[in-house]
């Protein structure tokens, strides 16, 4: 029954609408009316700007943060570490659930990126810093969110399967079913990126307008 209860509050918690809230609260407006459509920290980003979108996804990075660490609360379980680590991710992924269709927000939530990038964090910190790599250096060169994302996920079964071969086997089953929903709630944006029709977001200006002089340069 306390497992149960903490997993409720999990969902409560993953279903705090943060970008819906920012927007309606300090600009009168629904984030999911623009844009994308979409009520995560990257739509946040470009819609309401930089300071918004960031601290969006600190406040969604640390609902999975703090939905994981819910099972502390149950001492039998402190002990064993497997044990532990599963009940983490149960609550971790009713976090997730509560993000993509929150109940504070009429069921239309986000993708649950930087959610589940928390819940990562708070169970296995190397494990979150090698997707964040992967992550960063994909946005380096794409500009892409959505690719960058994508391939962050895919990359995170490989890290626990692979590198860091993590034992827990719902620890992996885990890690396969992410990579695999986050495909699934990104089909659109893949296709976006097929057509080459996908936004990209206004970073690293300067590089790209010393890309264009040299390229305008060497037409001449």
């Amino acid at each position: 029954m306390n497992e149960l209860l903490l997993i409720v509050l999990a969902y409560l918690i993953g279903s705090i609408p943060t970008s819906v809230w920012v927007s309606r609260h300090f600009f009168d407006i629904d984030i999911r009316d623009y844009g994308s459509g979409n009520a995560g920290a990257t739509n946040v980003y470009r819609v309401l700007g930089p300071k918004w979108g960031t601290f969006v996804m600190a406040i969604d990075m640390l609902k999975g943060i703090i939905a994981v660490k819910l099972a502390l609360l149950l001492p039998n379980y402190l002990d064993y570490e497997t044990p532990l680590q599963t009940l983490q991710l149960g609550l971790g992924l009713s976090a997730i659930l509560g993000h993509i269709f929150p109940i504070w927000a009429e069921f239309r939530g986000g993708k649950g990126i930087a959610t589940l990038f928390g819940i990562v964090l708070g169970i296995s910190p190397w494990t979150a810093l090698s997707c964040v790599g992967v992550f960063l250096l994909v946005l380096y060169f794409t500009r892409f969110v959505s690719l960058s994302s994508i391939l962050a996920s895919i990359a995170f079964p490989v890290f626990i399967l692979v590198i860091f071969n993590v034992d827990n086997p719902t620890y992996r089953v885990f890690a396969i079913a992410v990579a695999l929903m986050v495909l699934l709630t990104h089909q659109k944006n893949i296709g976006r990126l097929l057509k080459g029709s996908e936004s990209k977001v206004p970073i690293l200006k300067h590089r790209d307008r010393r890309r264009q002089r040299r390229r305008e340069a060497s037409s001449q």
